[in-house]
């Protein structure tokens, strides 16, 4: 069976709407990183990235969401969580969860986690005092850009739409208002009715 190690409130939480969209039998290990789980000897035997998620399959390891979500799709084709079937709707898939990694992601992560880039505290603190503006620059481009609608690539549910209610769920804690990004509010509203996405949200509350 697939493990899954996950914490709540990060982006791993794609994985694991995917993972039961998909219906892959699969476990879901919750981690604590604010304890610093990934930090232990036994994760970092995982994945010594000292993240999540990781994805342990019977074939090794898999990191980083993009790969992990491009991979149950493949796996769980029934699904249809991507066009597969087009290499050229299949590459924009990818180019949109690659934004959501290496910018969107990246623009949150300011707020807590400018030590990444610099160790100046003047300079930490600015990037944080960007942060909402940075989000909100993102998204603006997503919603007016990137967003074909009713769902991120058009007609159908794919994996980009569980890597996008991930990430647009963390702007109300960043100080972003997410009633002026109209398409993108009724979007996330929409995938959190999905019943698959509600039973993921609810091991949460359990």
């Amino acid at each position: 069976m697939l493990k899954l190690f996950h914490a709540w409130g990060s982006c791993s939480l794609a994985s694991a709407i995917a993972l039961e969209e998909a219906g892959a039998p699969h476990e879901l290990v919750i981690m604590d990183t604010k304890a610093g789980d990934q930090r232990k000897p036994d994760y970092l035997a995982i994945n010594p990235k000292a993240r999540v998620p990781a994805l342990a399959t019977d074939r090794g390891v898999l990191t980083e969401t993009p790969a992990i979500l491009a991979w149950i799709a493949q796996a769980w084709p029934a699904a249809q969580l991507a066009p597969l079937d087009d290499p050229f709707a299949f590459a924009k898939a990818q180019a949109f969860n690659s934004y959501l990694c290496s910018t969107v992601h990246v623009a949150h992560a300011h707020k807590h986690r400018g030590y990444r880039w610099t160790d100046d505290a003047a300079a930490q603190a600015a990037m944080t005092k960007d942060v909402p503006k940075n989000e909100i620059a993102c998204f603006r481009l997503i919603e007016d850009e990137m967003f074909e609608g009713p769902w991120v690539l058009g007609e159908a549910f794919s994996i980009c739409d569980a890597y996008l209610f991930t990430l647009f769920g963390w702007l109300p804690g960043d100080g972003v208002d997410t009633a002026q990004f109209e398409r993108l509010a009724d979007h996330s509203r929409r995938v959190a009715e999905r019943p698959a996405v509600r039973k993921v949200l609810a091991l949460q509350a359990a």
